[in-house]
């Protein structure tokens, strides 16, 4: 489950993310009346719902037949239901509607299941998350060598312009007005908090500045909140 707003009376219009027919809508009766309903349109819950319409032109109704709520704990991280939130959010803003994405769908599988470990795990997995959104909507990034030498090592740095990775020696006077390209990002150990902040920075400029160029989307606020979970006072 993506997002849900009220429609009529009682009624609800649901996003969902599906694994054949990517981001779908549907109108659900009583989605907005039903108490037990409820409970099971809040983002991030894994349902089960058949969509069913005259034709495929039409908006359509979702009936729900199984829901599997989000993890009780995730309620309690404010921090983990920021991140929650944000891929929601992203995912609502930027999919186009009823276009299959396999991959997307199964990256967000696996993030959902990073939530429930500690915050460096899933904070590094929602940085890949995010860079992998940007692939599948057309702004991938090459990080796998310069952009001015082609060389594959000492990657340290991203042009905020090309999305290509800067090395050190490539870099020279302009390290300042490049984003830095965390070790994690690497393939260079576990990422620490200040890595991850970084991993936000790095996929955040590119939501913003490509994915939502050409939009009327600014970023969710959820997504602006996130990265002050790894930044130390």
């Amino acid at each position: 489950m993506i997002g849900v707003r009220p429609h009529g009376e009682g009624g609800a219009v649901a996003s969902v993310l599906t694994a054949n027919h990517g981001r779908h809508a549907g109108y659900i009766y009583g989605g907005a009346s039903s108490q037990r309903l409820r409970a099971s349109l809040q983002p991030g819950t894994i349902i089960d719902a058949e969509w069913s319409a005259k034709s495929v032109e039409q908006l359509g109704t979702l009936s729900i037949s199984d829901a599997q709520g989000i993890n009780a704990a995730w309620l309690d991280d404010a921090a983990a239901l920021c991140a929650l939130q944000s891929v929601c959010v992203l995912i609502e803003r930027s999919v186009p509607e009823r276009e299959p994405h396999p991959r997307l769908y199964a990256g967000t599988q696996a993030f959902l299941d990073c939530l429930g470990l500690n915050r460096e795990v899933w904070g590094a997995a929602i940085v890949f998350w995010e860079l992998a959104l940007l692939r599948e909507m057309g702004f991938g990034l090459d990080l796998s060598k310069c952009v001015v030498t082609g060389n594959t090592e000492d990657l340290h740095y991203v042009s905020p312009k090309s999305g290509g990775a800067v090395s050190v020696s490539g870099a020279g006077a302009y390290k300042d007005r490049l984003l830095p390209l965390p070790g994690f990002l690497r393939g260079e150990g576990n990422a620490t908090p200040e890595d991850i902040a970084a991993g936000l920075k790095l996929s955040g400029h590119f939501i913003e500045h490509r994915l939502f160029a050409h939009t009327t989307f600014d970023m969710p606020e959820a997504r602006l909140r996130l990265p002050e979970f790894f930044i130390t006072p």
